[in-house]
């Protein structure tokens, strides 16, 4: 009998959705470093600065997410995707043309990144309500992992690109470039046939207001406590999404080359934990798997707040970080993106990776400008080591409930 996995390499509407999400990865790393990387050293952006140009995206991120599901649980999925490409290919493309003209500054970049982000948050909640459309329910943890394997390997030779670029060109340019991996991605989703489910139309009406994803997710036993716990991470992780570039770059003195290849590290991290998560998910339960890496991932965050010394010596620390605490969250977030897909219908996938958006989103609004502002008052390092503390109360919030016993192929 042929294993789930297997049926995947011969699945043609996989395959185009797959080759779409892997090539808009490599271009959206590239775009992620390369706009702070000019915040940091073309515009000489300050901590409070850097804190407030994450909380510009995150905002951007939450204010879109609840809209965003709705939209995805109304109107065609794909073509939300494509729209979502197109849109990107044309912020990407002004960031460049700004710096050529002279003409870019801080609020450039933090327009350019509230404009990529709400275009984001669209594309990503499309994606996970398209995917059920596209394969089966016992193919749900492979496919998702398979698509995770391509996040990390964009993480793995996206950065690194980035600092090359920066240092051989620039980084507007860097970001420039990220336009055309948009454009290529819009074009693969173009060939993939619309699938019969792929709307949210079945919805009731009445159900597609704004709160109604937050509805679904809260009354859930199994979807509260990840959301609760989604919400808690990224509050803390987003002290270290403020002002990490700015910490290697500023405190430990890294090279735009070695923070590249840093941030790289954590993609082969990603990768790894991508293979794994399947066999996790399946010898844990999917529940058990999101606790345990949550737990293990709050440990692991305390090896980049106590980088230093020697430039290399503080680099093999926070690749330390980076390859554990992106394999750990990798095998996380497809558990619980599994889970959120096996244990809710379709019509209102949408609506839910909405609510998760945008709780998230604003938690990681508020703890990159709290991220930002502490890393002014008491010092980026003192400013990490709460936020790895705080990484730790997550797992908490799994132990006391029902979700540690939960498994991805639980019926609806």
């Amino acid at each position: 009998m042929t294993a789930p996995a297997d049926r995947l390499w011969r699945h043609p509407a996989f395959l185009k959705l797959w080759a779409a999400q892997t090539i808009s990865s490599f271009g959206a790393r590239i775009a992620r470093e390369g706009l702070p990387m000019t915040a940091v050293l073309v515009l000489k952006a300050s901590p409070a600065a850097m804190g407030a140009l994450a909380a510009v995206g995150l905002a951007a991120y939450a204010l879109v997410g609840v809209g965003a599901g709705v939209l995805a649980d109304r109107a065609p999925r794909r073509a939300l995707m494509i729209g979502a490409d197109l849109g990107r290919v044309a912020v990407m493309v002004a960031v460049p043309a700004a710096a050529l003209a002279h003409a870019l500054s801080i609020a450039g970049v933090a327009v350019a990144l509230a404009l990529s982000s709400a275009l984001s948050v669209i594309f990503d909640v499309a994606d996970h309500a398209f995917l059920p459309s596209v394969v089966g329910p016992s193919q749900l943890v492979d496919g998702n992992a398979r698509l995770a394997s391509t996040d990390a390997a964009a993480e793995i030779a996206g950065p690194a690109a980035a600092g090359l670029l920066f240092q051989l060109l620039s980084a507007p340019v860097a970001v420039g470039a990220s336009a055309l991996t948009y454009l290529a991605s819009a074009l693969c989703l173009a060939g993939l046939p619309p699938q019969p489910r792929d709307a949210g139309a079945a919805a009731a009406p009445g159900s597609l207001s704004p709160l109604a994803g937050f509805r679904v997710v809260l009354a859930h036993p199994l979807l509260r406590p990840i959301w609760l716990m989604a919400v808690l991470g990224d509050f803390f992780g987003w002290f270290f999404g403020a002002l990490y570039i700015l910490y290697a770059l500023a405190v430990l003195r890294l090279t735009t080359t070695e923070l590249g290849f840093t941030i790289a590290a954590g993609g082969v991290g990603a990768l790894v934990g991508a293979a794994a998560a399947p066999l996790v998910a399946r010898r844990l339960g999917a529940g058990a798997a999101i606790v345990a890496t949550a737990f293990a991932m709050g440990l692991s965050s305390f090896l980049i707040p106590l980088a230093g010394g020697a430039p290399l010596a503080a680099m093999s620390l926070l690749i330390a970080g980076q390859l554990t605490g992106d394999a750990l969250r990798t095998v996380g977030e497809i558990a619980q993106t599994s889970l959120r897909q096996s244990v809710l219908p379709a019509a209102e996938l949408g609506r839910a990776a909405g609510a998760f958006a945008t709780g998230r989103g604003m938690a990681g609004f508020a703890g990159a400008l709290i991220g930002g502002a502490l890393g002014g008052l008491i010092g980026p390092r003192e400013t990490l080591l709460l936020a790895a503390a705080g990484v730790a109360a997550p797992p908490l919030v799994g132990f006391a409930s029902p979700l540690r016993r939960a498994r991805a192929d639980t019926a609806t």
